[in-house]
């Protein structure tokens, strides 16, 4: 039902005419919602406006602070749109950055709005047209393995993003966050996993010497393919300076996965990625049994929070309950590349049964999410 309040189009327009000097004429129309990601909303709309006797139009995309407690608190968007206009002019195909909100006034929540990039993002499985093309799946796994590497030379100092920190202390910074994420929703021990922080912490090997751009979650559907070649990475909300290894890592653990182009028939095999980074950024992958385990716990503590947002009733998105289930198959999986094949107990890892039901029976829709009709 109307309740006579302006639409979110219309605060839109209202606001692109406050920052776009000249412009008259603004449009904007809504396009949907992008429901792939767990964290950010995404939204879609074209823009258009005139500005000095020429007609202006522009794809672009919303991203929106998600509800507070969020999935990757602390959730800094600003961060993110520093990195992107940081990226403008690299290698990198990152969206371009085009406006900052941080102030929540204009739709209920910070956001920012970049182009929209051509490409499509197979996150939910591989096209039939290109699993039946294995020189094309190489041809992506190539591209994507070249922009991974791209992410790990780019010149912090030129790009300003050296102002992220000298991410000399990242892996300790790392296992702290995670580690209290973890902390944050534990009311008992869980045994696996308290025993992956403590063996990661007691193995930890010297970081990379050299401290590059660190992507934080370079899975495949986080980047979009258009010909065969990468045509933009997404999902920036861990980006940071750091060791990048750890992007290794946490490529390493998903490549294989099913449902990701990388695990295709034609894909690169695990070792030639590896290689073939090592050739493109000058860089070496050491420790990577380590490295693996590492992100395993990242990974880990992500689905654990997910978990624990549905079961204190701060989401009601059942794939963060699913989610879950992964948690303790992950932590075997990581204790394995360290060494540890005892078997420990879980614990009490998984929202209750109870609280997954509720949210079945419901709409298994995202609390808050809906600001587009």
């Amino acid at each position: 039902m109307d309740d006579g309040s302006p639409s979110v189009e219309s605060r839109l327009e209202a606001w692109l005419g406050a920052i776009l000097p000249g412009a008259t004429r603004i449009g904007v129309e809504g396009q949907g919602r992008v429901d792939v990601g767990h964290s950010a909303e995404t939204l879609l709309f074209t823009v258009h406006w005139s500005a000095g006797g020429r007609a202006e139009r522009r794809d672009v995309v919303l991203r929106i602070r998600p509800p507070r407690p969020g999935l990757l608190e602390p959730y800094d968007l600003a961060r993110q749109y520093r990195v992107l206009q940081g990226l403008a002019g690299t290698g990198v195909r990152a969206p371009a950055a085009l406006w900052y909100e941080p102030t929540g006034e204009v739709i209920g929540r910070e956001f920012y709005v970049m182009q929209r990039s051509p490409g499509v993002v197979h996150e939910r499985g591989v096209p039939d047209h290109v699993r039946r093309d294995p020189a094309l799946v190489r041809r992506m796994c190539e591209s994507l393995v070249e922009q991974i590497a791209a992410i790990h030379t780019v010149d912090l100092r030129a790009t300003g993003l050296d102002a992220l920190g000298d991410g000399r202390d990242y892996l300790d910074r790392e296992l702290d966050h995670w580690s209290a994420e973890i902390a944050r929703w534990q009311g008992e021990a869980f045994p696996a996993l308290d025993r992956l922080i403590a063996e990661l912490r007691a193995r930890q090997p010297a970081p990379n010497p050299t401290v590059t751009l660190v992507h934080g979650d370079c899975k495949p559907g986080n980047f979009a393919f258009e010909d065969g070649r990468v045509s933009a990475v997404f999902d920036w909300e861990l980006a940071t300076v750091g060791d990048p290894r750890a992007d290794i890592g946490w490529a390493e653990i998903l490549w294989s996965s099913p449902g990701y182009v990388t695990a295709a028939p034609g894909a690169l095999p695990v070792e030639r990625f590896v290689a073939r980074w090592e050739e493109l950024t000058g860089l070496t992958a050491e420790h990577r049994p380590w490295y693996r385990a590492f992100q395993a716990l990242k990974m880990a503590a992500i689905m654990f929070v997910g978990g624990q947002l549905v079961d204190a009733g701060h989401s009601d998105d059942v794939r963060l309950a699913d989610m879950a289930q992964v948690v303790h198959p992950v932590t075997q999986r990581a204790l394995g590349d360290l060494g540890v094949d005892e078997p420990l107990p879980a614990g009490p890892i998984l929202p209750r049964p109870e609280r997954v039901e509720a949210v079945r029976a419901g709409s298994g829709v995202r609390r808050g999410a809906p600001m587009v009709p």
